[in-house]
């Protein structure tokens, strides 16, 4: 996961949700849309798992 950006993500996930809620969105477009952003969520969130506990570890240390 080093080359995960997850601004770059995050930005990406803002887009589709735009790109979802467009009313001339195809059910095909949809629903490749959708597994893209479930993809991106998913990433998100291990990031933040993993800063998280590289936090935790770094307060632990003091």
């Amino acid at each position: 996961m080093a080359s995960f950006n997850y601004d770059k993500a995050f930005d990406e996930l803002k887009t589709l949700l735009e790109e979802i809620q467009a009313p001339d969105t195809s059910l095909e477009d949809l629903s490749k849309k959708l597994k893209r952003a479930k993809e991106l969520v998913k990433k998100c969130k291990a990031k933040l798992r993993q800063i998280e506990a590289d936090v935790e570890q770094t307060l632990e240390e003091e």
